[in-house]
């Protein structure tokens, strides 16, 4: 992956932003805007229980080899729950089916405007153990859990692969 974003101009800076943030985060290797030209989308059934596709935001690898995908939002959508669910399920599989061929973690982060604005991290781990919105299994080697609705105010772990 290359450290490049293409921004999107509805998306109030946010985006921009967080690019800024990894770009300086001492433990990401790489990450990556998903874009439409990067084609990875997630089909999902929205609350209406009609079919719909669902391209994240981000995709990042951390310096422990972990891929996250991350979802960056500056507004609440009716869609939100469903598309973090699916999400969450997709990386579930996708740890499952590379375990054959190394072990590649995958997980998912939700960063919404307001809390990213008020409690920026200086890390990927400290955003990942405030950030925890929508991440709703069991914490385990292969999972990651969550049931908060706002960061927490610690922001670093004491132990960054524990937050995968």
């Amino acid at each position: 992956m290359f450290n490049r974003i293409v921004g999107e101009g509805s998306a109030d800076g946010l985006e921009l932003a967080f690019a800024s943030f990894l770009e300086s985060a001492d433990d990401v290797q790489a990450f990556g805007k998903n874009y439409m030209a990067v084609g990875f989308k997630i089909d999902y059934v929205k609350a209406n229980g009609e079919l719909s596709t669902y391209t994240p935001d981000f995709i990042v690898r951390t310096k422990d080899g972990a891929v996250w995908i991350v979802e960056t939002k500056g507004r609440e959508e009716l869609d939100l729950p469903q598309k973090m669910r699916r999400l969450g399920q997709w990386c579930e599989d996708a740890t499952e089916a590379s375990k054959d061929e190394g072990g590649t973690r995958y997980g998912f982060v939700y960063v919404d405007q307001d809390s990213f604005e008020q409690h920026k991290p200086a890390t990927f781990a400290g955003l990942l153990s405030a950030f925890r919105e929508y991440q709703d299994q069991t914490r385990g080697p292969d999972r990651w859990h969550v049931k908060t609705r706002k960061p927490t105010t610690s922001a670093r772990p004491s132990n960054a692969t524990s937050s995968t």
